[in-house]
């Protein structure tokens, strides 16, 4: 039987930067363990900040995401949106590049990403506030 279920996860504060989120999303998608198969949805609902799959096990590779970042949308172009702050406007366009959402299959109640993979949150601003996900869930119960 397909099952839909939908969750909103808050995120605390975070300081700029890619922060593996990976752990939260599994927490807080509370029906996972009842799919058999299905697909989890992750959305981020602000236009400052981004998500993406990648390479969790290497620190090293958060640090080369923010300095690869800042040098395709450095600050200091020319922009008009500048009300709040010059961290803003290159804020939208790395999350615009980046994408507000991630689909993740899921198979026998886990997440099925790649043994090096997790899930980011792309944090673009230098002072942001907390964040919010929309999760949402849908799949075929197990048969247990």
């Amino acid at each position: 039987m397909t099952a839909w279920y939908q969750y909103e996860l808050q995120l605390p504060a975070r300081p700029r930067g890619f922060h593996l989120i990976t752990s939260a999303i599994e927490q807080a998608a509370t029906d996972l363990s009842r799919l058999r198969i299905g697909l989890l949805h992750c959305f981020i609902t602000h236009t400052s900040a981004s998500l993406t799959i990648n390479e969790n096990a290497d620190p090293d590779v958060r640090i080369d995401f923010e300095t690869a970042m800042n040098h395709a949308v450095p600050e200091d172009l020319a922009y008009v949106h500048t009300l709040e702050g010059p961290d803003d406007m290159p804020a939208h366009v790395k999350a615009s590049m980046m994408g507000a959402s991630v689909f993740v299959p899921v198979r026998d109640g886990r997440l099925r990403l790649g043994t090096w993979q997790g899930i980011y949150l792309c944090e673009h601003r230098d002072r942001a506030s907390s964040r919010r996900l929309v999760l949402t869930l849908q799949g075929d119960h197990s048969s247990a």
